[in-house]
């Protein structure tokens, strides 16, 4: 699977081997570093595709899905596997497929960070329990090639669980601010992605077709202030939001102050607590007939 990859390497190494003038120069440079950076992000997709194609190869998923559907808990495997830009990639075989691309459990990790960070992505990806964005480049580019759906598992401080479901999940690439959008809505948790819980609400809240936001990139429709600012974190932010999944990590989770800046889904525990874990993962909806982790389809 490498090989073609190989070949293309040696398909850009002569762009520049002349000696133009020099904005032609300058030119043929940032062509060449464009091509190189397409070129990582095949790598990082065909590394993927490979070890989930081992994977369906090596697993009887229709006993997977058995067991998923019958288990009194959820039943999960995570594997995390590199990519060529450095981080991990944790493929979750929660009903089998999932590509995890948050996760907060512990507030060791972070997320008060600029727009470079999230476009690139950070924090870490050993073990079960590490916090980490994997990047918006990256979940673009996972995103590109076919309809996805999104799965967010919640867990509040009492171990009690809750999770959503949206197919259709897509995010626009960074001239367009990584614009999210998402379709239809299933689960226990609430469609807090969508607003709160009247029409006034929505107008001000709903994360559908919201540029993406950060403390040094302000992109939301809050004239008078910033959303991301105010909530120490890069999120998608409309007036400001009912969800927010990489806000402050306020542990014991009913929390007090100025802005409801906690971990939150509103639809489910409210603006004024901060949940203890949530994991957000994608994979395409043709993925075994579209069959959420939960044993109930999406």
């Amino acid at each position: 699977m490498m090989i073609p990859l190989l070949f293309l390497l040696l398909f850009l190494r002569p762009f520049c081997s002349s000696a133009p003038r020099l904005s032609e120069r300058d030119d043929c440079l940032l062509e060449n570093s464009k091509l190189r950076q397409k070129l990582k992000t095949l790598q990082d997709l065909s590394q993927l595709y490979e070890f989930q194609l081992k994977d369906l190869m090596g697993n009887n998923y229709h006993r997977q899905r058995s067991k998923v559907i019958s288990a009194k808990g959820p039943v999960h495997q995570e594997q995390p596997w590199p990519t060529t830009s450095g981080n991990l990639l944790v493929y979750d075989q929660d009903g089998g497929g999932w590509t995890v691309i948050q996760r907060r459990s512990n507030g060791k990790e972070n997320f008060y960070r600029q727009w470079t960070d999230y476009k690139e992505g950070f924090g870490q990806f050993q073990g079960k329990n590490d916090e980490y964005w994997l990047g918006n480049d990256k979940i673009y580019d996972l995103l590109l090639r076919e309809e996805n759906s999104l799965k967010i598992d919640l867990r509040d401080w009492l171990g009690e669980e809750r999770y959503a479901i949206y197919d259709d999940f897509q995010l626009k690439n960074e001239t367009n601010h990584y614009r999210i959008y998402f379709g239809t809505f299933s689960g226990n948790a609430g469609d807090a992605l969508s607003g709160g819980s009247n029409f006034e609400d929505q107008w001000s809240t709903s994360l559908s077709g919201m540029p993406f936001s950060t403390p040094d990139r302000d992109n939301d429709r809050f004239l008078t202030g910033s959303c991301a600012e105010e909530n120490k974190c890069g999120w998608w932010f409309n007036r400001c939001h009912a969800a927010n999944l990489n806000g402050l990590y306020h542990k014991k989770g009913k929390y007090t102050g100025t802005f409801d800046n906690g971990v939150v889904w509103f639809t489910w525990r409210g603006l004024w607590y901060s949940l203890k874990y949530t994991a957000m993962k994608i994979r395409p909806l043709s993925f075994l007939g579209g069959q959420s982790g939960d044993g109930e389809t999406s």
